[in-house]
């Protein structure tokens, strides 16, 4: 079997947008998945008692439901209850936040408890608020605690997008998807997309993990 890649170079402009757009999602997605999980998991840790049913009910229920349904139903379904129309870059941002913000808010709560209380009674008899035992000594240490964990959710963030193509959002895989389509040259178009996700995570994965290397120090009590 011969391969002829010169699809890839014929049609690369269409395909450098799509990478463009899955750049973009992946980050505005990751970022407010990631403020929205630190909320939800202080209000899980330290708001009122009453409100923790409903987080821990929600975000059981995002890690029960595929992204894909998360997503369809955003596309779809989301438009007709609120009344409102908005384009399928919009909805897969949704989408995808409501759905990783789960996993954001658990991996917050995690490396939150996971630093030794007798810090935070310390701190309480030396005179420090809560909210300053928060900044100064629970956060730097269960941040550099939640590296490998946030790393892994950017993965998966960058991966989901691709799943977002099956609501229009234009980004790398439904430009693939079209570009086979038209050219009949399936194996060379999804190869270079492989390659593409190979590139953008396999960094970010090395990258995360290095880091955290050099300062998993500060992270230790």
């Amino acid at each position: 079997m011969d391969f002829d890649f010169s699809v890839i170079s014929d049609n690369w402009r269409f395909l450098a947008e799509g990478v463009g757009v899955t750049l973009l999602l992946s980050l505005a997605s990751g970022a407010a998945s990631l403020a929205a999980g630190l909320v939800l998991a202080l209000l899980r840790l330290r708001g009122p008692r009453w409100l923790r049913p409903a987080i821990v009910f929600y975000i059981d229920s995002m890690r029960a439901i595929p992204v894909l349904v998360v997503l369809v139903w955003t596309f779809f379904a989301l438009p007709i209850v609120a009344g409102v129309t908005m384009s399928p870059f919009m909805a897969g941002l949704i989408g995808l936040t409501i759905h990783l913000t789960a996993y954001a808010a658990e991996i917050v709560r995690a490396g939150i408890e996971s630093v030794r209380p007798g810090q935070t009674r310390a701190a309480l008899a030396l005179g420090m608020s809560h909210a300053q035992i928060l900044r100064r000594i629970v956060l730097p240490q269960a941040l550099v605690r939640m590296l490998p964990a946030f790393g892994s959710l950017l993965s998966v963030t960058i991966k989901d997008t691709a799943i977002a193509s099956v609501i229009a959002v234009p980004e790398l895989m439904r430009r693939s998807e079209t570009v086979a389509g038209q050219s009949f040259q399936p194996i060379e178009v999804y190869t270079f997309a492989m390659l593409v996700y190979f590139v953008l995570l396999y960094p970010v994965t090395r990258g995360v993990d290095r880091f955290y290397r050099r300062v998993a120090h500060l992270g230790r009590s």
